[in-house]
């Protein structure tokens, strides 16, 4: 709802456990266009391309993306274009896959590298207010920013040793 309330029309993703909930109502929603990526490096790409078309948009991925996406992703940085990321923060609170710790414990670092601003989201009821601000931060500025999510608001996945 708050990506909609700021006027977020075009949706690129990678399909995630712990978005699916945000990816689901984004593809039930007709005012949106909402489009499966084949990898994350393709989203900055697209992004762009809304942007350039008029149309405000936002990526959604995990947080072992942001290393397919850091070339494309300091782009909005160097031709000025909003890029809103959503992510959901792997390795944030009672991680039990450890091939998601690095780069969890990395991404935002990664991001902040290539001149996004970067800002987490804790609990439920910083979710929408926070998206609200992100979508408002990129589109005013002109440049990425990376909203993450703790496992504490998308649930941990439980893995058996």
């Amino acid at each position: 709802q708050a990506l909609k309330s700021q006027g977020v029309r075009v949706v690129g993703f990678v399909p995630d456990g712990g978005m699916k909930g945000v990816i689901e109502r984004c593809l039930a929603d007709r005012d949106m266009r909402t489009i499966s990526l084949t990898n994350e490096s393709e989203g900055p790409c697209l992004m762009n391309g809304a942007w350039l078309g008029g149309a405000k948009g936002c990526l959604i991925m995990q947080s072992t993306g942001v290393g397919n996406i850091i070339n494309n992703a300091s782009m909005a940085e160097v031709c000025q274009f909003p890029l809103l990321v959503l992510v959901s923060w792997r390795s944030s609170w009672a991680e039990g896959n450890r091939w998601q710790m690095p780069m969890g414990e990395r991404c935002q670092d990664y991001f902040r590298m290539a001149g996004f601003h970067t800002q987490t989201v804790e609990s439920a009821d910083e979710a929408g207010p926070s998206v609200e601000a992100a979508v408002e931060h990129a589109y005013n500025t002109l440049n990425g920013v990376g909203v993450f999510f703790s496992q504490r608001v998308m649930g941990v996945k439980r893995f058996l040793r």
